[in-house]
């Protein structure tokens, strides 16, 4: 495939922001192998392994047990491609030319994964099973393993590798902040793990994870904690926490960790610069997803559903100020976020409809309606048309459910 066809180059917004990123169009195969490489890199010679979620949450987490094992990486490299990559931003093409003529093998960074004595692999909800059979298959015996900002749907999926790292790890120590079903967590615990799980609207899990280390920490880990919290809970008290949230998602996760490593959540100056630069093209796609909204009524519910590339979370925030009570944001990937409000707490209900879950204020899914790469064309030049449709009907599923719940409560008072 030409490399132009799926890089932004000068194509208008609103052109690219309907397709996904160009990993989109890496085989599943080939990104696998590499995953696998790094993570054997990463995780061989270990004396302890995190296993965490990307965000900001999850990485303040692994941060925080680098520092407990004295294994934090040293930041200044990391700055140094900092200031680089911000410079490529600022020059256009031509500097990113002349960058691109360093060869992989001649980039500092390019073993980072493997230079910490504590191994750091990113994970998903649903990739929980692979992370952990990679440490089954590739960690020494007697490491300690952490668990950070996870939460498994359930319990049968992760229970073999997990069983394994049982038997062959020193300990086993989960630390989340997720709504847990009372069977997975039982099932967790008696597997021999360590699971400590916060209150999901009071902490986030660099609170559980600091408070459960039993380390004393410097003063600067409990404010990254805290400000990690005002984004990670949706509180927006604290401007500090949109640098946070921003920096985590632009930059990979060794860097991250380094940093705020380094520096807690007073980022140096090139971080915020390098932030403050992406924030245009990142507003400019905000404006342009909420422009992109239809509103529909489902039930007594206002339900606004756009599409495109885009920050979900801040495209929520703008149409629930708008007047939704719920916002679904469909990706050009073919997965969807829904964002609920105080007067839509089913986020997780409809999601569990279209394969998918989360929390009743925040959850995601894919539908499976992509058989083939028709149907994601299809998907684009429709602006997810499809994925809208069956989303759409899963809420009015869940809103007849509660209307009858609601009518049989009533029904039930009367009776008394």
């Amino acid at each position: 495939m030409d490399d132009d066809l799926i890089e932004t180059g000068d194509a208008p917004r609103s052109r690219y922001t309907k397709l996904p990123g160009k990993g989109f169009f890496y085989p599943d195969s080939l990104d696998d192998e590499r995953a696998e490489r790094r993570a054997r890199e990463t995780i061989e010679g270990s004396e302890a392994v995190v296993i965490a979620d990307g965000d900001a949450d999850g990485l303040a987490c692994a941060a925080m047990i680098r520092e407990a094992y004295d294994a934090a990486l040293d930041v200044a490299p990391f700055e140094d491609a900092i200031a680089a990559r911000l410079d490529d931003e600022r020059e256009g093409d031509e500097a990113a030319e002349t960058a691109g003529d360093v060869a992989d093998d001649e980039d500092p960074l390019e073993d980072a994964h493997a230079q910490s004595s504590v191994g750091l692999l990113s994970a998903g909800p649903y990739s929980i099973d692979t992370a952990l059979e990679r440490v089954a298959a590739h960690a020494d015996d007697g490491i300690d393993l952490f668990v950070c900002d996870l939460c498994p749907d359930d319990y049968e999926w992760i229970a073999e590798p997990l069983e394994e790292l049982a038997d062959s790890t020193d300990a086993i120590r989960w630390f989340d902040h997720h709504q847990w079903d009372d069977e997975t967590a039982s099932a967790v615990r008696e597997a021999g793990v360590d699971l400590v799980v916060g209150e999901s609207d009071e902490e986030c899990t660099a609170d559980v994870t600091l408070r459960s280390l039993g380390r004393e920490f410097d003063d600067r880990w409990a404010e990254l904690a805290a400000v990690t919290r005002d984004h990670d809970l949706w509180l927006k008290e604290d401007p500090r926490s949109d640098d946070l949230a921003d920096y985590s998602y632009w930059a990979g996760a060794e860097e991250y960790a380094a940093v705020v490593g380094a520096y807690g959540v007073d980022l140096p100056e090139a971080v915020r610069s390098f932030v403050s630069e992406r924030r245009v093209e990142k507003e400019a796609r905000i404006d342009l997803a909420v422009d992109r909204a239809v509103t529909h009524e489902v039930g007594d519910w206002r339900v606004a559903v756009t599409y495109g590339r885009c920050s979900q979370n801040e495209v929520a925030e703008r149409l629930r100020e708008a007047g939704a009570d719920a916002a679904v944001i469909v990706k050009p990937a073919g997965s969807a976020s829904i964002r609920g409000s105080d007067d839509f707490r089913h986020a997780h209900e409809v999601a569990g409809r279209v394969n998918g879950g989360g929390h009743p204020q925040a959850a995601g899914c894919k539908p499976d309606i992509y058989d083939d790469m028709l149907d994601y064309a299809h998907h684009w030049s429709t602006e997810g048309q499809a994925c809208q449709r069956v989303i759409l009907a899963a809420f009015e599923a869940v809103a007849e459910e509660v209307a009858a719940e609601e009518r049989d409560a009533d029904e039930a008072e009367a009776a008394e």
